[in-house]
């Protein structure tokens, strides 16, 4: 079973390890000891944590979908000629690049800080692991 260091953790879920140590002490995240002594976090028990912890941006479009994966951010570039555009939002911690047709960015009004949602439906997603 893979476990975590406080430092892994706080990188996994975004926060310091203060934070991480606090959730232990109050009991929000149970605390083991490695074979060096140092505190370390079950892998399935951090996962269920980020996974119920997670803060998720309400989508503003107020729209039903099928695709389950949005990401609401906001646009940080386009860059666009004529007839295609590249836009970046950054939804929280991930930066989702689109390609799309300038025409579509004109028409939905996109710019430089706008509010944006980023909707993925994907029949083939790629799953790695780090090396061991």
């Amino acid at each position: 079973m893979p476990t975590f260091r406080f430092a892994e953790a706080a990188r996994l879920l975004g926060v310091s390890d203060d934070t991480i140590r606090r959730w232990a002490d109050a009991g929000d995240l149970t605390a083991g000891l490695d074979a060096s002594g140092r505190k370390v976090v079950d892998g399935a028990e951090l996962a269920e944590f980020a996974r119920t912890h997670a803060n998720e941006i309400p989508d503003p479009s107020g729209i039903g979908r099928s695709a389950r994966n949005r990401f609401v951010g906001l646009v940080t570039s386009i860059v666009s000629d004529k007839v295609m555009a590249q836009v970046e939002i950054q939804a929280g911690p991930h930066r989702v690049v689109s390609l799309m047709s300038a025409e579509a960015v004109r028409e939905l009004g996109l710019e430089l800080g706008s509010l944006a949602v980023a909707v993925v439906k994907a029949t083939t997603v790629m799953v790695e692991t780090p090396p061991s």
